[in-house]
């Protein structure tokens, strides 16, 4: 693999701020997420070295992300999508633990929604497609906080539960490379400041 892959979180919208789960619902960013998105694209600008694929979800929180960020998305795609909440949709932790106790995306089922072995499977169906790109390109993936997530830990070989022993802040970057052929996380969750 000659090139880097970027993963950029959208930036901070009412629910991430309040703790709601937030996969298909459309919410838009805040002012402070969009200004988020704005510096995202200034340390991008740092760390790339030539011209990229841009990969968005076609959320709108991850799109506007995008462009604020000075970045042209090529393709929206759905397999960028944040993890499918189900009906847990909207809901905190909190609020869920109420009648689930212990309740994590990491551990429990999504009633309506996406299993972990589904997200994991659709991470892997997304890296081998930008694992292809790598070959020619830089690819910046614009998307969500776990999913991206998931991302990481597939990336370097981990099952997707390991998602959970990565945090990724609103508009936080990751570079991701390798090593003489290993993959590895160069960069993680670089946040502007």
């Amino acid at each position: 693999m000659n090139h880097e892959l970027f993963l950029l979180r959208h930036g901070q919208t009412e629910w991430s701020v309040s703790g709601r789960h937030t996969g298909r619902t459309d919410v838009p960013l805040t002012s402070a997420g969009e200004s988020q998105a704005r510096a995202a694209g200034l340390t991008l600008s740092t760390l790339r070295k030539g011209p990229a694929l841009v990969l968005s979800s076609p959320r709108r929180r991850a799109v506007r992300t995008a462009e604020l960020a000075g970045l042209v998305v090529d393709e929206p795609i759905e397999d960028l999508g944040e993890w499918d909440y189900g009906g847990y949709e909207g809901h905190t932790t909190t609020e869920i633990r109420e009648s689930v106790p212990g309740w994590t995306v990491w551990t429990h089922p999504m009633p309506g929604g996406e299993s972990l072995e589904q997200v994991g499977m659709r991470a892997d169906r997304l890296l081998a497609r930008v694992r292809a790109a790598l070959a020619d390109t830089e690819v910046i993936l614009v998307g969500h906080g776990h999913f991206s997530r998931v991302l990481l830990a597939r990336w370097i070989g981990l099952p997707p539960t390991a998602g959970v022993r990565f945090a990724l802040d609103p508009a936080g970057v990751s570079v991701l490379g390798d090593e003489r052929g290993e993959p590895q996380i160069q960069h993680l969750n670089i946040v502007p400041s």
